[in-house]
């Protein structure tokens, strides 16, 4: 059996396999609430064989989504309409987890298809969709066109904590076994953690330690409002590839940090700070980020998520194999084909028989393979 495919433990959890889906934005909720959309979107993925099912970013409040359509946790009428989605999940065997997040100065923009933009008038008319105000660490904007965000205060940013932490407690209420923050692609905590960003002089700024304090603050009010028992992800911007920015020494000290305060596990990416900074270039290929997830492995002892441009089967079992994370984050390979997991099985030899699959769709995969063969077809 391939490695990729053992299973693996965080806390009470036993992940079938390594493979996790990474959380994917969908635009498709309404006021924060999830629809029969989400539920088939996320549900095909359990079937498919997935150790681990994540939710897309969603909001710890409604100022801190990224788009109308985006998911939201901060009211019970998100939860309830998240249980249903949770429920089958497991009961299909695989883990649930959420993605939780604040989009800060990136907040009030379009969906993708209606151009990733700031949301204006434009929107009111066409969608009855009005824009917001955003907030940041300063009054920077994310990009070029971008209204200025409001600068947070003291009572902002406590606030902010506070609704991270109410947003787990109902996490767990709607049944996920997993939650990730997300602190990564220039959401809220990489806006406070890199120095690109982040020129505040007070004690959310300025130093390492004050620009990393409000991700420590934020990891250790969701572990406070969620079970010990359960799992702790943090996905970071490893380093954001420009130079005077964050480091993947920085990720190292961070990871650090995140441990002492409950962390299980740092999922690795890179990038997306954003801002007034030239359009960054870097190396991409299969696997690029998976020397990142390696670094902080290594020096943090602490589990790691290899991200980006992985989908591959043989190269996913390499990272695994070869130490350099202990799970992989699939993302757009999956909506490609949501039964990656149970094909790649097959592909690296640890499943000749459909054995992985569920009985229901795998009896018929076994049966047609047999008479595929005897007709001598395979």
């Amino acid at each position: 059996m391939a490695k990729l495919f053992d299973p693996f433990q965080i806390r009470s959890l036993t992940l079938k396999n390594r493979v996790c889906v990474s959380p994917m934005s969908q635009y498709r909720a309404k006021d924060g609430v999830a629809n029969d959309w989400h539920f088939a979107h996320l549900s095909r993925f359990a079937l498919g064989g997935c150790g681990i099912v994540f939710t897309e970013a969603t909001a710890i409040s409604s100022d801190g989504r990224r788009t109308h359509g985006d998911l939201g946790l901060w009211n019970d009428h998100q939860l309830d309409a998240l249980k249903p989605i949770t429920k089958f999940i497991k009961a299909e065997g695989s883990i649930v987890g959420i993605q939780l997040s604040h989009a800060g100065r990136k907040a009030s923009e379009r969906r993708p298809w209606h151009g990733e933009s700031p949301v204006n008038e434009q929107d009111v008319k066409e969608r009855n969709e009005a824009p917001w105000a955003a907030i940041g660490p300063t009054n920077e904007p994310y990009g070029k066109e971008w209204p200025a965000p409001k600068i947070m205060t003291d009572e902002d940013i406590h606030q902010i904590i506070e609704d991270f932490g109410l947003a787990a407690a109902r996490a767990d209420s709607a049944g996920f076994d997993a939650i990730e923050v997300y602190a990564a692609h220039g959401f809220l905590l990489h806006q406070f953690y890199s120095p690109l960003c982040n020129t505040r002089s007070d004690q959310w700024g300025g130093s390492f330690e004050g620009r990393i304090k409000l991700a420590l603050d934020v990891a250790s009010s969701v572990r406070k409002n969620w079970p010990a028992e359960k799992a702790l992800f943090f996905r970071i911007s490893a380093t954001d590839w420009i130079d005077g920015g964050w480091t993947v020494e920085d990720s190292i000290q961070l990871a650090k940090a995140l441990k002492d305060r409950g962390v299980d596990v740092i999922d690795c990416s890179s990038g997306g700070i954003g801002g007034p900074h030239p359009p960054i270039s870097f190396p991409i290929g299969p696997a690029f980020q998976a020397g990142f997830s390696k670094e902080i492995r290594q020096n943090v002892d602490i589990a790691t998520m290899a991200v980006g441009f992985i989908w591959d089967a043989r190269v996913a079992n390499t990272v695994i194999e070869s130490g350099q994370a202990d799970l992989i984050a699939i993302g757009r390979e999956l909506l490609n084909n949501p039964n990656w997991p149970l094909q790649a099985a097959k592909e690296i030899a640890a499943d000749d028989d459909y054995s992985l699959w569920d009985p229901a769709f795998g009896w018929w995969l076994n049966k047609r393979e047999r008479v595929m063969r005897k007709l001598g077809l395979r």
